[in-house]
């Protein structure tokens, strides 16, 4: 058998985090999901959302309740559970949620990229010399890197092009 829900949506709200009596965090929130599609009928676009609740346990509660907000983009694969309870009425219902066992946050570091603002743009200005200097480039991540990497002697050593030893 097998039970697994996997979510790709924006958050509809806050997390909500609380602790059980135990100390151990707990966080609820829900997640949209939207599904467009064209009707053929009329010829137009039509859209489904639907809106799954998610609950959390443990250390996953505090990281959902300390970096997702309100829109954040994220993946949540999990089980699908049910729970009956008594609503304010008097009246018996049940929740189906998914059960988070894990989690991944799709946005940037503050939620969906799209949602930051861009930076404001500086106006160049010449340096004092009177010359336009060209922008300098962004750094690569290898500019730092020693170039006297030898792999022509990691080549000849590596097992896989070792000499045979009649080849010696």
């Amino acid at each position: 058998m097998l039970n697994r829900a996997q979510i790709i949506g924006r958050l509809g709200q806050d997390p909500e985090v609380r602790y059980m009596p135990s100390g151990e965090a707990v966080c609820n929130f829900s997640v949209a999901t939207t599904e467009k599609w064209k009707d053929k009928a009329s010829d137009d676009t039509k859209e489904e959302t639907t809106w799954h609740r998610i609950t959390s346990f443990g250390r996953q509660a505090e990281i959902v309740g300390e970096y997702l907000r309100k829109g954040s983009l994220v993946f949540i694969e999990g089980k699908m559970t049910q729970r009956a309870y008594t609503d304010k009425n008097g009246a018996e219902k049940i929740s189906h949620e998914v059960r988070m066992q894990d989690m991944k946050m799709l946005g940037g570091r503050d939620g969906d990229q799209q949602q930051r603002p861009a930076p404001a743009a500086r106006p160049a200005q010449a340096p004092a010399g009177g010359a336009a200097r060209p922008p300098a480039r962004p750094p690569s991540g290898f500019d730092d890197m020693d170039d006297d990497i030898p792999f022509d002697q990691v080549a000849r050593v590596h097992p896989k092009n070792a000499p045979l030893p009649d080849q010696q």
